[in-house]
Parts: structure tokens; C-alpha cells; sequence
């Protein structure tokens, strides 16, 4: 999370200049929409990986299904 906060705060002043311009504009807007999706995708891994937790604390599974799903779910995060 911390690289993706960094990367924005790098990136949002190169792109204000060109905020005068359509393709300055188009670009910043790209930008934003893919942080805003790449948020959403880590928070909702994030969901999963509490829920998981969850029902592993509640006895719904044992520990090696537990480390399973775990590890899987991990794989898929984009910020680590």
C-alpha cells in the first residue's frame, strides 16, 4: 500500500501541467481510475483474507485448509 501512495504522489504532479490539455486530462483520469480500481481490488483481498481468518478462528476449517486458501489469496495481492 505504501508504494502505491508513493507512486501517486509522483506521479499526480507530472500529470497536473497537462491537465490544460484533452490528452492531459484523458491521461490523469486513467491514472486515477486505475488507483481507484487497483484500491478496491487490495481492499476486497483484504475482505477475504479476514473472512478467511474468520472461519478458521470459528472452526470451520483446520489449519492446512486454512494455510491453503491463505496462500492462494496472498498470491493475488498486487501490493505486498
Amino acid at each position: 500500500m505504501k508504494k502505491a501512495i508513493a507512486m501517486l504522489l509522483l506521479l499526480i504532479p507530472l500529470a497536473m501541467p497537462g491537465c490544460a490539455t484533452r490528452t492531459g486530462s484523458a491521461v490523469g483520469g486513467a491514472i486515477g481510475g486505475a488507483a481507484a480500481g487497483g484500491g478496491s481490488y487490495e481492499y476486497r483481498i483484504r475482505q477475504e483474507l479476514q473472512r478467511l481468518e474468520d472461519d478458521y478462528k470459528a472452526g470451520r476449517m483446520d489449519q492446512k485448509e486454512y494455510e491453503i486458501r491463505k496462500d492462494e489469496i496472498q498470491r493475488l495481492q498486487l501490493i505486498k
